[in-house]
């Protein structure tokens, strides 16, 4: 274990239960470097097709008729059959 990691577990051992709580919250949010390469990836720069654009407008379409709601994972699981 690096310095540094040991002495951010001495500190937060010295915090109460509340803080860590707080603490645990906050790591379990802070962007990965996955997320922040592909928060900073630039935009596609290949046109849409027409295919991709007709695909998009019925599926919201689809959205539209159905409350903006889409189909929960649960159900889609049980329609295929996935445990």
């Amino acid at each position: 274990m690096t310095d540094m990691r040991k002495d951010v577990h001495e500190e937060i051992d010295r915090l109460p239960d509340e803080q860590v709580a707080g603490v645990k919250e906050f790591l379990a949010s802070y962007p990965s470097r996955l997320d922040a390469t592909l928060r900073n990836a630039p935009e596609s720069d290949e046109p849409e097709t027409e295919e991709e654009a007709r695909l998009v407008a019925e599926a919201k379409e689809w959205l539209r008729q159905n409350g903006g709601r889409g189909i929960p994972h649960e159900e889609i699981k049980r329609e295929f059959r996935i445990e």
